[in-house]
């Protein structure tokens, strides 16, 4: 049975207006700056990396400019490698972690792999602390032509020149407390569906693309991260999240017909991490080590198999 779940703007059982949805974007507070987290780290980057303003996402009155970092000795012989975070806003380490790649890491792929960083494609819902774009949509369900998230869009037109070269794409995320507390009932609530209650997984996991899962790739990056942190263990129905884990940490999702960032690319070893950053096993610091970790392991996986 379908367990309600209260959830302060709409009616239940019927979808959000455009009123419903001016009413959720009027209780989003600022709570951090992206300036001063972000772009600041992205400015003292400049001097080792180039640096590419792809996009400006403007909710007035406030505009954020998108940036995307590169290596400096670029070289079109070889592959890509692409990394994305802050696709939902609120999934810090995402945007931390693929920061820290690039302060800590980046330098001995020289020659090697070109390396680009979209660090936090989601800023307006960055500051917020939230998983959705000001107009309530999520971007990673929006990774599709004519998408209606303007920062999947301007993603989609960075990487598309790129598309046939890029080898691995990691996209970096974090699996919450919240995820159950505020983001799927306020799904359920702007969906007029039911809210059914769901599990939050303790440590580490990713999800692959069904449609070309690459279980060894899965494995090296898994094996990357618990030197870091721990691996999530599967409920026991033998899922995480709800999805079968098909191989220790790992699910499998359709990523294009869901319109998953990871899909954007034609990349043969791609994965999306799940990081829980509120186990009372893990720190803030941890958790940043563990993506970068992972893009080390995908990275590494995808070298020694090219």
């Amino acid at each position: 049975m379908n367990n309600p779940a209260f959830y302060p703007i709409g009616t239940p059982g019927r979808a959000w207006g455009d009123a419903e949805k001016s009413e959720w974007r009027a209780r989003q507070v600022r709570q951090r700056s992206y300036a001063d987290e972000v772009l600041s780290v992205i400015e003292q980057l400049r001097a080792d990396f180039d640096v590419v303003e792809y996009g400006l996402i403007e909710y007035a009155p406030d505009a954020y400019p998108l940036f995307a970092v590169r290596n400096r000795d670029w070289r079109d012989d070889l592959p890509v490698a692409l990394v994305t975070g802050g696709v939902h806003g609120y999934e810090t380490s995402g945007v931390h972690g693929a920061l820290r790649f690039l302060q800590h890491d980046a330098e001995r792929y020289a020659g090697r792999i070109n390396l680009l960083v979209a660090p936090c494609i989601s800023p307006w819902a960055y500051e917020r602390i939230h998983r959705w774009n000001a107009d309530a949509i999520d971007p990673n369900r929006s990774f599709r032509e004519n998408s209606p998230a303007a920062e999947s869009a301007a993603l989609m037109a960075l990487v598309g020149p790129l598309r046939d070269r890029i080898l691995v794409h990691i996209d970096l995320h974090e699996t919450t407390d919240t995820d159950e507390s505020e983001f799927r009932p306020a799904l359920a609530a702007r969906d007029g569906k039911p809210f059914e209650p769901g599990t939050i997984p303790d440590g580490f996991y990713l999800c692959a693309d069904s449609e070309a899962p690459e279980p060894a790739f899965q494995q090296a990056v898994i094996a990357a991260v618990a030197q870091v942190t721990h691996i999530a263990p599967a409920d026991p129905d033998g899922t995480i999240i709800g999805s079968p884990v098909v191989a220790p940490g790992v699910i499998e999702y359709p990523y294009r017909a869901l319109g998953l960032c990871a899909g954007v690319t034609d990349a043969r070893y791609r994965t999306t991490t799940e990081v829980y950053p509120d186990s009372p096993r893990a720190t803030p610091e941890q958790c940043n080590e563990a993506q970068a970790a992972s893009v080390r392991g995908a990275i590494d996986h995808a070298l020694t198999q090219a």
